[in-house]
């Protein structure tokens, strides 16, 4: 059988690049809202993604706010097909 990718296992980071699979971008506060994290989480969680190049994140301003806004990457789209064909091999479906 086919291991759970690790970085996606966390309930938190599979939450966010579900969201990311299913709309063209959100925003941080968009994130924040669906996954009911804290701001401090969902930073740490969104820079491991990221890093993984699984998302995309981009910072900028809004009138003098800043908006962080986050895309699903090819490579992030493939671990997802990945892990949910993995998670199908597991209950036999």
């Amino acid at each position: 059988m086919k291991e759970l990718n690790p970085l996606l296992h966390s309930q938190l980071r599979l939450a966010v690049i579900s969201i990311l699979m299913n709309v063209e971008e959100a925003d941080f506060v968009y994130l924040k809202e669906k996954t009911e994290s804290t701001a401090g989480n969902l930073s740490v969680q969104l820079d491991k993604l990221a890093g993984a190049g699984y998302i995309e994140v981009e910072k900028g301003f809004v009138g003098k706010k800043t908006r962080t806004v986050c895309r699903i990457t090819p490579a992030g789209a493939k671990a997802f097909e990945e892990y949910v064909d993995a998670l199908r091999q597991y209950l036999n479906i």
